[in-house]
């Protein structure tokens, strides 16, 4: 195990003289050396200033910033072993590739043949070794976003920040470049702290993802964590889409104002009469051949929305209270077979899938 956490925040808070109002609000943090840790949440819940407070850019008004158990509350941002890749990439349009990544080398004085290898490696680790000579203007989005990396990446630092790097680019070359960034941080092993709003984005690269809301950490876990188990119905709703349906717990169930029971057995900790959400996924709701032991129970189709691979019902199971149920076009891959307004129709869920949330 490491001596120290590559980077930790004790209780961090960030209050702005203005308003009066606190981006960040007495915040405890440990990110392991060599982890892909995410940051995310909405606009406005504080990410971007607590990245910004690790890198040095903004003083907290409480609390504590360690690197590798050094304490740099005080450092600005050319003290601290951190680099940044921002949104804009911010490269220089007059020099060419090799010359942007190797600035920040140039500036340190390092001797000019390591800077040649140095720089060499790094845009061979980014796929563009072969364009060293071209100017940043005559590249696609996806090859200036490996340039900024690559210089970051070029100083070794001790971890690197990212905020919304991806955010510029379209749907297809930012999922690919998902992949692409998440192979570039398990071969090199820098501490990657990495800052989104896109929920994607964060369960396809992260070892770990905190969740945030209004300056505070509202779930921190693996991505598997966050989206299977979420302990908050802010978590829930944040995390892609989830069934949040309101009701009252008592005797093992749920039971809906004006509607059905719904079965989920004795919840430690929930007296009866506590008001509650269920919480189910709509990929986890079955349609047919259940299974048993599944909880089950019957609604109304509202709407049938086709998606190519997947059709999504919406159903009534009371008065104002709607599911979305989300079934992958296999059993029933032709319109005919498929269900429209006004049918009725079962569901069921298996009991492990389906969160009471206080």
């Amino acid at each position: 195990m490491p001596a120290h956490p590559a980077v930790r925040l004790d209780h961090v808070g960030k209050q702005y003289d203005r308003t009066g109002a606190f981006a960040v609000r007495d915040l405890e943090l440990d990110i392991t050396p060599g982890e892909f840790f995410s940051l995310l949440g909405p606009s406005g819940c504080g990410k971007t200033t607590l990245l910004r407070m690790i890198g040095g850019f903004v003083d907290p008004t409480e609390g504590s910033v360690l690197l590798d158990g050094e304490d740099v509350t005080g450092l600005p941002p050319n003290k601290r072993n951190v680099n940044t890749v921002f949104q804009s990439y911010a490269l220089f349009d007059h020099l060419s590739l090799a010359d942007n990544v190797a600035f920040g080398l140039k500036r340190k004085g390092v001797a000019r043949a390591e800077i040649r290898e140095r720089v060499g490696a790094m845009l061979d680790l980014v796929q563009l070794g072969h364009l060293a000579d071209r100017k940043p203007a005559t590249l696609s989005g996806g090859q200036r976003q490996r340039v900024a990396l690559a210089r970051a990446l070029v100083n070794r630092p001790q971890v690197l920040l990212l905020d919304e790097p991806l955010a510029a680019l379209d749907l297809a070359l930012r999922r690919r470049m998902q992949v692409e960034l998440k192979q570039i941080q398990r071969e090199i092993g820098i501490t990657f702290v990495f800052v989104t709003h896109d929920q994607d984005e964060a369960l396809t690269m992260s070892d770990r993802v905190a969740v945030m809301n209004q300056g505070r950490i509202e779930q921190c876990g693996t991505p598997e964590d966050v989206y299977e188990r979420p302990t908050s119905t802010f978590t829930a709703s944040f995390m892609g889409t989830s069934n949040l349906v309101p009701g009252t717990y008592r005797a093992g169930a749920v039971h809906l104002d004006e509607g059905p029971a719904l079965p989920v057995g004795p919840r430690a900790g929930l007296a009866d009469g506590t008001r509650v959400n269920l919480s189910i996924r709509p990929e986890k709701i079955w349609l047919s051949d259940f299974e048993p032991d599944m909880a089950q129970t019957t609604g109304t189709v509202r709407e049938t929305v086709y998606s190519g691979p997947t059709t999504t019902y919406l159903i009534d199971l009371a008065p104002g209270i709607t599911v979305s149920v989300l079934e992958q076009n296999t059993v029933r891959s032709r319109r005919e077979d498929r269900w429209s307004g006004g049918e009725q129709v079962d569901l069921a869920w298996k009991p492990e899938h389906c969160l009471v949330l206080d």
